[in-house]
């Protein structure tokens, strides 16, 4: 199956390492997502985070528990890392975060890759929700960074 692919970006009027510095922090990952999905961390290891860092979570999709475990395989401060997906609900998932300095602030760009597993009825939950909730995921991450940083 092809990789469905998500874009977002976002400026804030915020200085490139201050910004790279929230996002860098695994413990800041709560306060970007949704309460809906009851998002936890439960391990990051080793911290602070750095290439080969492990960070695993639960969270709940609907009424389905998920634990997840992400590796950031890429760290190049303060400009991106990626987080990959070891172990969750996708077949796929690739996360690659940049950053880079805009004027006096940060233009923070987000292109993630995934792919979900059971093929066509995994394309039919991606049609039918999956890709609605994404959409709604970074939509709430982009007010909230708006709110910290400003826009």
């Amino acid at each position: 199956m092809t990789p469905f692919i998500f874009r977002a970006e976002q400026y804030v009027p915020r200085p490139l390492g201050e910004v790279f510095e929230f996002f860098s922090k695994a413990e800041n990952l709560q306060e970007l997502t949704p309460s809906w999905l009851h998002f936890r961390i439960l391990q990051v290891n080793p911290s602070p985070v750095r290439q080969g860092t492990l960070i695993r979570y639960s969270l709940r999709w609907r009424v389905f528990p998920i634990r997840w475990t992400t590796e950031i395989t890429e760290w190049d401060p303060p400009h991106r890392f990626v987080d990959v997906q070891l172990k969750g609900p996708y077949k796929l998932w690739h996360h690659e975060h940049r950053f880079a300095a805009e004027g006096s602030g940060t233009r923070i760009s987000d292109e993630v890759q995934y792919a979900l597993p059971f093929g066509p009825l995994g394309l039919i939950a991606h049609r039918l929700k999956v890709k609605k909730d994404v959409e709604t995921i970074f939509a709430y991450r982009k007010e909230v960074v708006t709110r910290l940083f400003g826009s």
